[in-house]
């Protein structure tokens, strides 16, 4: 496992942490909802890429 995937989910949680505290103490709710999602779906989005990326090296070692 590569460091700079962990450091990169790490600082776009920060961030979404950070943005979302900001939102709410603004009276944003719904803003701050949909940031917290789309954190998710960004970080979600890296995960499923590396996943799929392990399944075709497990693939290309088996030659399936």
């Amino acid at each position: 496992m590569n460091i700079d995937l962990l450091l990169r989910i790490a600082g776009i949680g920060i961030l979404v942490a950070v943005l979302h505290q900001i939102l709410t103490k603004a009276g944003r709710d719904d803003q701050a909802m949909m940031t917290t999602l789309a954190g998710m779906v960004i970080v979600l989005t890296i995960v499923v890429n590396e996943i799929s990326s392990l399944f075709e090296t497990v693939r290309t070692v088996f030659n399936l």
